[in-house]
This record gives structure tokens, sequence and C-alpha cells, in this order.
């Protein structure tokens, strides 16, 4: 296994309140605006790094949130 390689997980694993953050509390790059909200979350690692990656609710580009140890 590379380094590089995506680690699929489960984002249903988490907490339910730790899930409504994730998919409320968003950055969208495309509108510039803020916690428009996120659809067809999907979690994974990569070089050791968490991430959530879903669709702009309002737009639908892709949001890409990496998770820090201070959110869990």
């Amino acid at each position: 296994m590379s380094d590089s390689e995506r680690i699929e997980r489960d984002f249903n694993f988490r907490d339910e309140d730790e899930r409504k953050a994730f998919l409320e509390e968003t950055w969208c790059d495309n509108c510039q605006e803020v916690n428009l909200g996120m659809k067809n979350p999907e979690e994974y690692e990569q070089n050791g790094i968490i991430f959530v990656e879903g669709k702009c609710c309002k737009c639908g580009n892709t949001i890409l949130t990496e998770i820090t140890d201070e959110e869990f």
C-alpha cells in the first residue's frame, strides 16, 4: 500500500451530532459562502489525513473538509 492510497471509511460510524456538524458547517470555494450544506458525504483517509468530501447543496461543486484532532 502506498502513502497516497485512498482508504475508504464509513461516515455513518460517526456520532449523529458530529455527522450533522460536518454536513452543515461547510465552506464552498465556488459559492464563496459558509454553511450552505453538503450532500452525498464520503469519508476517507489519504496520506494519514482524514477527509469528508461531498457536494455543495447550493451549486453542486465538490466540498472537501479535512478533519483535524480538534474536531474529534
